[in-house]
């Protein structure tokens, strides 16, 4: 099954593993939706995301990544 936009939790350990040395809060949002989108797992619409989708998912990693 595909990740979606509100899979935050999952799309941040997704982006923890293929990103290892990248520091989430150094990402601009464009950025990041670039990243996700990109995630080979990831199977949602570009556009269905929006600014706190990203901050959800930029925590997730942070707080993962901490």
């Amino acid at each position: 099954m595909k990740l979606t936009w509100k899979d935050s939790d999952e799309l941040a350990w997704a982006l923890m593993d293929k990103y290892p040395d990248m520091d989430p809060l150094r990402l601009s949002f464009p950025k990041l939706h670039k990243m996700v989108c990109e995630l080979e797992d990831f199977g949602d619409a570009a556009d269905a995301s929006n600014e706190k989708v990203l901050e959800m998912i930029q925590m997730a990693w942070y707080e993962e990544k901490k």
